[in-house]
């Protein structure tokens, strides 16, 4: 018989950890959160110390029926929700329900879910952290605060639905400002020079640098024509060689917003994706004779910190599959970022032992690319630094300076596993200059000058706003998923091939928000109430005071705000498609999962219709209608055709307009950076794009 239990938030994480615990503890799954504050009302008490009222979740009640016959029957219950602030909330609200004093030892928190640190944590159960539950209660009664007092009155004066919210308000506000930014931009002119070249039947490039050694701009073409004139019948000598070894180390292991940019880059995952994602990896997958098993530590995080086991079991499997001079010899700590908590260590595999190859068959495809990704950031981190020979020459034409540079891996270290994507997508060049000395004069093939204007800042894509919330100290790991859908959701920005766009209605409310709270979009306002936080969660600051002090101004501007913010009336955008119902003009609505049609003589006609974009392609199954592309309700594009529902033609690939040579059938963009193909959807047929 058990004579203990355990609750834990998923039924996945309850499989794994009962697997590691045996017959005598009973595992059960909360469901995430069982107790909330209302969503009908505001639910805090603000003359009372901003006493929250909570409820039971509707939809809860069996749950905690189900978690209190079980407690009945046991004599001890362990709370195991995951180790932060969120996790501590939960657990402190199970105990509440459960009748448990939060002060016995009834709290049990691990990092990874594999047999020993679940052995471990059990045998140190600790009373539930006050600190870390009054950070997290302090965050959502102060988002209650900014959202039940504001959004009303954006949809009294606005439109119905619409929300405001810290940190949504300021990531809208960061896309707006870009894209003003943008739109304000005057490019200016600027030149290059190229020089092809032949060093003993090597070619090669340098570019102009500068006059007589020292750097110099090109901003206009006579400038350009006046260098070229200085050279003109000159030789081209090269004035000095520098060769330099240089070392790079590798990047740190992943904490969560890495995570998601890393992966935005490299797997093109939504922010949301990866985390549900690193979720079952971190869960546990079953891994067939195994069983189910933890493959990764708990992916909510924001240090780069690794145990010193984990360091030596790395090592041990870099010194056995790559040799002893991959291995890391340095011993210096991780770099702690200022905004860091580092209560928990970085994302890494629960085992170097664990290689994506060996468990490869266990895991879909996707858990599979994240999965690799995380296992060969760990392994680089924890190996020696690539060696890089660099070679730097400077050439001389009567004064006009070229410059020529060239790199070669010498050792590479870590680069043999992984190297670090960037968000402008160049790949690694590598590329050796050949020997040269002072005083040779290097044959000229061609001098190339070519017109250059300057570019306006890039629009964000999900991995640039994560990385520029997270240096701002804007949220913390757990807020970036889900702030980036609800913004979208809101339709206050949308998704344009991968780029964040401001949508009218998020203007419309940015500049609201900003005459009326504009400490709500202030950067190091948010940012400093982020640091607020955390001192409540390490003891030293009171989270009621914290309240009290951003809701005496506040509450001020509420009231003005509800008196003075003038109406605002968002006109329908009519289309040019006419209602086949009544014959009146449909027009552009924004809806819960996009715009969508609607007819503009609702509410006495209800007719709607999905915004359906042609590709120029027939369709291949009624030959009726257009293949047109279409959203998912997770906002995802595929394509259909237009007699939907009467057709029921679907494909994610997008179908291009010729047919296949071997036979006849469509032919579909396969979607890949790497190696993007064109593919037949019945034989073997492919080509590859350039």
């Amino acid at each position: 018989m058990a004579d203990s239990l355990v609750i834990v938030e998923s039924p996945a994480k309850a499989k794994t950890i009962g697997k590691y615990l045996g017959k005598k503890y009973i595992v059960k799954a909360s469901m995430g959160h069982v107790r909330d504050l209302p969503k009908s009302q505001m639910g805090v008490n603000i003359e009372n110390h901003f006493d929250p009222k909570y409820i039971t979740i509707r939809g809860k009640g069996s749950v905690l029926k189900e978690l209190k016959d079980a407690a009945k029957k046991v004599k001890r219950i362990y709370l195991a929700a995951d180790p932060d602030r969120e996790g501590e909330a939960i657990a402190w609200h199970l105990a509440y329900s459960l009748n448990i004093n939060p002060e016995s030892d009834c709290r049990v928190v691990f990092n990874e879910i594999t047999k020993d640190a679940i052995k471990e944590a059990f045998k140190e159960p600790r009373s539930i952290n006050m600190d870390l539950v009054n950070a997290q209660q302090a965050r959502r009664i102060l988002d209650r605060l900014v959202g039940y007092n504001i959004s009303p009155i954006l949809w009294k004066k606005v439109k119905k639905g619409l929300s405001a919210g810290r940190v949504q308000s300021v990531a809208v506000k960061m896309v707006i400002d870009r894209e003003n930014e943008i739109k304000d931009f005057k490019p200016e002119e600027y030149w290059s020079i190229t020089a092809s070249l032949n060093a003993n039947d090597n070619p090669f490039e340098a570019k102009f640098y500068g006059l007589n050694g020292k750097k110099a701009d090109l901003p206009h073409e006579q400038e350009v024509q006046r260098v070229l004139k200085q050279m003109e019948n000159q030789p081209l000598i090269v004035q000095s060689v520098q060769k330099k070894e240089r070392r790079r180390n590798p990047a740190p292991p992943f904490i969560t917003s890495s995570l998601q940019q890393e992966a935005a880059r490299k797997l093109n995952f939504r922010a949301a994706k990866t985390m549900m994602l690193a979720q079952q990896l971190y869960e546990g997958i079953d891994l067939g004779k195994q069983g189910t098993t933890g493959l990764i530590t708990y992916m909510r995080t924001d240090s780069t910190r690794i145990s010193e086991t984990a360091k030596k079991e790395a090592s041990e499997y870099i010194q056995e599959n790559f040799g002893q001079a991959f291995v890391s010899s340095s011993k210096k700590q991780a770099k702690k970022n200022q905004n860091a908590q580092d209560a928990h260590e970085a994302i890494r595999p629960t085992s170097a032992q664990y290689d994506p190859k060996s468990i490869k068959q266990y895991l879909s495809r996707d858990q599979l690319r994240l999965y690799r990704l995380i296992w060969e950031r760990f392994i680089a981190s924890q190996m020696a630094p690539a060696v890089l020979d660099t070679m730097t020459v400077d050439l001389d034409a009567n004064g006009v300076t070229f410059r020529a540079t060239g790199s070669q891996v010498k050792f590479p270290g870590f680069m043999k596993v992984y190297v670090e994507g960037n968000d402008e997508g160049k790949k690694e060049e590598n590329k050796l200059l050949p020997e040269l000395s002072k005083g040779e004069e290097v044959k000229v093939e061609d001098i190339e000058p070519k017109q250059h204007f300057t570019q306006p800042p890039p629009r964000y894509t999900e991995a640039r706003l994560v990385r520029t919330l997270e240096e701002l100290g804007i949220g913390r790991p757990s807020t970036y998923a889900p702030t980036l859908e609800t913004i979208q959701k809101r339709g206050y920005i949308s998704l344009e091939d991968r780029r964040f766009v401001p949508t009218e209605l998020g203007e419309i409310v940015i500049e609201l928000m900003s005459e009326f709270f504009p400490e709500i979009l202030d950067v190091s306002f948010t940012a400093g109430m982020e640091d607020h936080l955390d001192k409540v969660e390490e003891g030293r600051e009171n989270w009621v005071q914290i309240l009290d002090g951003f809701y005496k101004d506040f509450e001020k501007r509420v009231n003005v705000a509800a008196e003075e913010m003038k109406e605002v009336e968002i006109e329908d955008e009519v289309s040019d498609e006419v209602c086949e119902k009544c014959g009146k003009h449909l027009v552009y609505k924004l809806g819960r999962y996009g715009k969508f049609l609607a007819c503009s003589g609702f509410p006495d006609c209800r007719n709607t219709k999905p915004i359906m974009k042609e590709i120029g392609v027939d369709c291949p199954s009624c030959e009726k209608g257009k293949i047109v592309e279409r959203k998912s309700k997770k906002r995802r594009t595929f394509y259909g055709c237009s007699e939907f529902p009467n057709c029921e033609f679907v494909s994610w690939d997008k179908p291009i307009a010729r047919k296949c040579p071997k036979c006849e059938h469509m032919l579909v963009q396969k979607k890949s950076k790497k190696d993007p193909k064109v593919k037949c959807v019945e034989c073997d047929y492919e080509e590859t794009q350039l």
